[in-house]
């Protein structure tokens, strides 16, 4: 049993600098094999499939019902400071459109998309599929990796989209049903107040977003390792992690884009 501080935390930087090594070669191999091979456009479509249109569905859900208790909680909270519902739609939209959208699409993606192909990628190195790859002379990064970036890549921002537009009609139906605020002064509120830098704002945070959720996802599964048991503890590595990378990242991101002047 170790009692020497000091050695522990150089055990940890060791394993640490190691995993981040690891990581870089990783990114790097990807890279290479972007430039270096044709693109496998039928993979790309089909990984979009299974990580994108499947999600669609929670997505919309959360979407919406963000939308729907985030104009709910501020309608009341006005409602209570100045004994009227104000600036209801304002809120809802900035709130939907440069962070909740984003983040939330990003967890969902991470926790669904993620872990799916954390579990594959895991499963097909514990089974030694990856390792005939190389055995028969291929880089798995052409065949699992690129197009699952792609796949991330395309269908974040979208269902970022999506869950933008139904968080804000979400809040636009409590608006108008619960707190009876005609929908001329919810858009209003909207349309005079955002333009299109509020949206790029949070557009832009999901290519981060995606680029995380897939280098988490892809290196946990390819360092995989136990058996089943180990597919598992990965597939839970790898959604915790990158749900705690799109948080850290978002807050830096978002300090940059304040700096820019796109806020």
């Amino acid at each position: 049993m170790k009692t020497n501080p000091f050695e522990k935390i150089g055990e940890t930087f060791i394993y640490a600098s190691n995993r981040a090594g690891q990581l870089a070669f990783m990114i790097k191999s990807t890279v290479i094999w972007f430039f270096k091979a044709p693109v496998e456009y039928g993979e790309i479509v089909k990984q979009s499939v299974r990580l994108g249109v499947n999600s669609v569905g929670v997505v919309m859900l959360t979407g919406l019902f963000t939308g729907m208790v985030l104009a709910l909680q501020t309608g009341y909270t006005s409602i209570s400071l100045f004994n009227e519902p104000l600036y209801i739609g304002t809120v809802v939209g900035f709130s939907i459109v440069k962070e909740l959208g984003p983040v939330l699409t990003a967890m969902v993606v991470a926790g669904r998309a993620g872990a799916a192909v954390t579990a594959e990628i895991g499963t097909m190195k514990v089974t030694e599929q990856i390792d005939a790859l190389y055995t028969l002379g291929t880089n798995p990064s052409r065949y699992l990796l690129i197009p699952r970036y792609f796949a991330f890549f395309i269908t974040l921002p979208i269902l970022t989209i999506i869950a933008d537009f139904l968080g804000v009609l979400g809040g636009f139906a409590v608006a108008m049903i619960k707190l009876r605020i005609p929908s001329t002064v919810y858009w209003d509120n909207i349309f005079i107040y955002m333009d299109i830098s509020n949206f790029m704002h949070g557009f832009l945070k999901t290519f981060f977003f995606a680029f995380i959720i897939a280098t988490v996802s892809c290196y946990k599964g390819l360092k995989t390792e136990g058996g089943a048991e180990g597919v598992g503890k990965a597939t839970t590595e790898s959604v915790v992690g990158s749900m705690l990378l799109v948080l850290v990242f978002d807050y830096f991101i978002s300090a940059f884009f304040i700096v820019i002047g796109l806020i």
